[in-house]
């Protein structure tokens, strides 16, 4: 435990020594766990980012359901997650240094009965000073990061011991878990959380009655590098199949312009969103807009998957796979890699590695059968191995049981 606490001490200097030279003293306050606390007994959640805590919304909100008498405090160590949990009505700091007397002060003074953590936030003082039971969900334990815990003695063996239940986000780090020392009775079943995402209800019937899904294509969450492929293969795709229509979605809306201009020098139709430009008879539609893409993957029936034809590592296949969309994707999807090897398993995505790829797999999925038989299989090799409301439970049963 000694170099660990010498470890965490040497990085704490440098976070309040920062803080000071900003002379931001209500993130120091928040680092010190000297914000004022709400009365009352608390389940403290703890998520890294405001990606993380998006994808544990559906066990937030069930969690509220299930357990109303023990209100969540939810920490981040970045601004934009604290943000995101209060527009969701939490109580919400940023995370705490993870030195032993600040762990404690953090416990006493909002009352926790029990600590969530998730993927691989697994800060000692936090877990082994918490009165209550420990939760992991999502967890993330990669070769490299079990080599580092073994560098710091047993010390990581006796954090798992007091962990009450871990749910590993894939079988690589479920089996770490247990190698690493995690008792039997706290393994859970393997949830990658972003596979509890469910499909928006939200619909634009103005949009709906202008795109037939089965002649539409969307290009969700494009990078730089990617939209001249995307464009290059909708042109040599309509030589076969005339009436496809394209939705181009860049990853950052602020590029509406940069990406404009690729559309009109390739002499394609367009109309951009974020005018409201009627999209009726444009051969592309340039949705540039924050927040609307659940309306979009709706409205296609074949999605190729952004980030994946650049060195970005991909983005989610579980969104667009929960409209029953026939995904396509590059090669790049270090990401998400667990999600994509399943859909490759199951034969339920296809891969492409260039603009003359893309264009013969949509055409190959031009026909709505097809369309839809994908998009029934991406479901089920991506379907997790509980829900939501099973992983609440398996949380409730055991705060049930604790002293």
């Amino acid at each position: 435990m000694l170099p660990y606490r010498l470890l965490v001490t040497i990085f704490a200097l440098g976070v309040l020594a920062r803080l000071v030279l900003k002379r931001d003293w209500q993130a120091l306050q928040q680092r010190l766990a000297r914000s004022p606390a709400e009365p009352g007994p608390h389940l403290w959640l703890h998520a890294a980012s405001n990606g993380e805590l998006a994808s544990i919304r559906p066990v937030i909100d069930a969690l509220r359901a299930a357990r109303p008498d023990l209100p969540l405090l939810v920490t981040c160590n970045s601004t934009t997650g604290v943000a995101l949990a209060e527009r969701w009505g939490l109580p919400a700091r940023l995370a705490p240094l993870d030195l032993w007397w600040v762990a404690r002060r953090m416990h006493r003074d909002w009352d926790v009965r029990a600590h969530l953590t998730m993927e691989s936030e697994l800060w000692p003082h936090r877990t082994l000073t918490c009165p209550g039971p420990v939760f992991i969900m999502g967890g993330r334990l990669s070769e490299g990061t079990a080599r580092g815990w073994r560098m710091l003695g047993g010390l990581h063996r006796r954090l798992l011991r007091r962990i009450a239940f871990v749910s590993a986000q894939d079988t690589g780090s479920a089996a770490r878990y247990r190698e690493a020392g995690l008792p039997d009775a706290a393994a859970g079943p393997v949830v990658d959380l972003k596979a509890l995402y469910a499909a928006d209800p939200r619909h634009d019937a103005a949009l709906e009655a202008v795109f037939d899904r089965a002649r539409t294509w969307l290009a969700a969450s494009t990078h730089k590098g990617e939209e001249e492929q995307v464009l290059a293969a909708h042109k040599l795709a309509r030589e076969a199949e005339p009436g496809l229509r394209l939705i181009l979605a860049p990853r950052h809306p602020r590029r509406g312009d940069e990406v404009e201009a690729l559309i009109r020098d390739s002499g394609l139709d367009y109309a951009r969103r974020s005018r409201d430009e009627p999209p009726a008879g444009a051969d592309v539609y340039l949705a540039d807009t924050m927040g609307e893409m659940p309306l979009f993957y709706g409205l296609a029936g074949r999605v190729f998957i952004g980030g994946t034809l650049t060195d970005r590592g991909g983005h989610t296949p579980y969104e667009p796979a929960a409209y029953g969309a026939a995904l396509l994707r590059g090669p790049d999807v270090a990401k998400h890699r667990p999600g994509f090897d399943r859909l490759e398993a199951a034969n339920a995505a296809l891969t492409v590695a260039d603009a003359e790829a893309l264009a013969a797999g949509l055409n190959a999925l031009s026909d709505p059968e097809k369309q839809s038989a994908m998009g029934t299989a991406a479901q089920a090799a991506l379907r997790p191995q509980a829900d939501a409301r099973e992983l609440v439970a398996a949380i409730t049963q055991r705060l049930d049981a604790a002293p």
